[in-house]
């Protein structure tokens, strides 16, 4: 071996250079994981809470300042072209960064895990009970879903920065596992958390299979899985006698999955619903964030000489997905089902968005995303406060007359219903104008006309609640839980991006325009 190993040119190494000012962000968040990891297993139990807490917040604050202050002015395609930090990997990384930093406020409240009997009406611990004990004693959740989210969140900012297919399906499973962990942690509902977590897991692992599967095809076409090769070997006008139409079909499926567009959508209600509340709102704004950028990734760059075959079939997914999502939300009776129904729709909308192809395709989509990460997550930590005999009010009929049980917290959910909706003066209408628009102006008439419509079916499944919150009687005994400032802070900048981004849209339009060129 030794003297094999010696007749080999020595010109043969090649040293992969890494430009460390483009991934430190990367590295600090994973490295802030693996701390977290080791204060788990060696922290005593009483101080892991505040120590992870200010670790993962920390983390993720150095990370979006090195890269709004360093990282933006290093833009290259480095660890030999596994990493491409360019335009659109930069604003996408920096929402999954802001948005992860939302998302774990609203995960770090401690009133979430208390015994069901902790808490009096006013949402506060009896004092002097066991139960108060109970509470402090145990935090958040587990206090290892910090460590967990900073994984997660470090596989989704590599996601959209992959420059080839297997550091792609590296950062999908990093960003995966997890979520299929942190799904099955909801203490109050443990059977339907955990039935939850393993269909996730288990669909997961087919999109994953899919996604390989087409990498396999494309290394066979291009006999390359990097993105600027792959281009090159695409013929500018594909026929459907190459393997390079199935294996970009089925890379598209496994990003779809991730996406939950129809028919890819169906683990998208039982997850939601059976994942801790906090949770569900962190993965349903930031999976699609990445999801969406490595979506955007490989249709822009690797295969767009391929659009005429593709882009028919993304076209009927993104059809379905609205009209599948739009029509299913109004059957529902649960509200976080109903957000999981409202969020296959905007998938759908979004996609509208990404079949511009064309710069504006690019910066509407992140708009979009950015645009409803902030209302998802607010949206969630709301219903996270919702309780009824000591477990979370979820059934539409418990939240009637919340209106004036709970004057502010009805109102700051009537008000990210409406973004929802894309009611003028929130977020959701500029983004829905941005994503339609595009799709206008590059043929795709059909497909706006298809989304205005689901957008008026989906509104009156939102006005349907504010109207139940606020002309039907309050009933049973569902309570709303006075929230700490963590959750507090987490539902205001929801709420206030929302209202930001509606009414001052363009310093978010415009920087989502000149970060809209991906790097070949």
């Amino acid at each position: 071996m030794t003297a094999a190993l010696s007749s080999v040119p020595a010109a043969d190494f090649v040293a992969t250079k890494v430009e460390y000012a483009a991934v430190l962000p990367m590295f600090i968040v994973f490295g802030m994981a693996l701390v977290g990891v080791l204060v788990e297993a060696f922290a005593p139990r009483r101080v892991r809470y505040p120590i992870q807490l200010v670790l993962t917040l920390g983390g993720l604050v150095a990370a979006f300042l090195v890269l709004v202050l360093y990282s933006r002015d290093h833009q290259a395609k480095t660890a030999g072209g596994a990493i491409v930090i360019d335009g659109p990997a930069l604003f996408l990384q920096g929402t999954v960064l802001v948005l992860g930093a939302v998302g774990l406020l609203a995960m770090a409240e401690r009133l979430d895990s208390a015994a069901p009997d902790t808490f009096t009406q006013s949402g506060s611990a009896v004092p002097g009970s066991p139960q108060e004990a109970a509470a402090v004693r145990m935090g958040a959740t587990t206090t290892e879903v910090f460590p967990l989210v900073l994984f997660a969140i470090s596989g989704m900012m590599m996601f959209p920065a992959a420059g080839d297919l297997l550091t792609m399906f590296v950062a999908l499973e990093v960003l995966s596992l997890p979520l299929y962990i942190l799904t099955g942690l909801a203490r109050r509902r443990r059977l339907l958390s955990q039935e939850a977590s393993l269909k996730y897991f288990l669909l997961g692992a087919f999109s994953s299979a899919f996604f390989l599967f087409g990498s396999a095809l494309i290394y066979g076409f291009a006999g390359s899985v990097r993105f600027g090769e792959i281009a090159k070997a695409v013929p500018q006008v594909g026929g459907m006698d190459s393997i390079a139409v199935p294996g970009v079909l089925l890379i598209a499926v496994g990003l779809l999955f991730k996406i939950g567009a129809v028919p890819f959508h169906s683990w998208t209600p039982d997850v939601y619903q059976g994942a801790p509340t906090p949770v569900t709102g962190f993965m349903a704004a930031c999976t699609k964030i990445a999801a969406f950028g490595a979506l955007l990734r490989v249709l822009y760059v690797a295969f767009e000489g391929l659009r005429w075959n593709w882009q028919p079939v993304v076209a009927v997914v993104a059809a379905l997905t609205m009209i599948v999502g739009a029509v299913l939300s109004v059957t529902q009776t649960d509200v976080k089902r109903l957000l999981a129904y409202s969020s296959i729709t905007h998938a759908g909308f979004v996609l509208v968005g990404v079949l511009a192809m064309d710069r504006t395709g690019v910066s509407s989509t992140m708009f979009y995303l950015v645009a409803y990460g902030f209302s998802t997550i607010a949206a969630f930590a709301l219903i996270a406060l919702v309780r009824s005999s000591g477990s979370e009010a979820t059934h539409l009929s418990q939240w009637a007359g919340l209106g004036k049980s709970s004057p502010v917290l009805a109102g700051a959910f009537s008000f990210l219903m409406l973004a929802f909706a894309g009611i003028p003066l929130t977020s959701g209408f500029t983004a829905k104008f941005a994503v339609f628009g595009a799709a206008i102006a590059h043929d795709g008439t059909w497909l706006a006309v298809i989304g205005v419509l689901a957008s008026a079916v989906t509104a009156f499944v939102y006005v349907r609640v504010i109207v139940l919150m606020y002309f039907s009687e309050p009933s049973g005994d569902t309570a709303v839980l006075t929230p700490s400032v963590l959750t507090s802070t987490a539902v205001t900048i929801g709420v206030a991006a929302t209202l930001l981004l509606g009414i001052v849209p363009s310093p978010l339009l415009d920087l989502a325009h000149d970060s809209s060129l991906f790097l070949p």
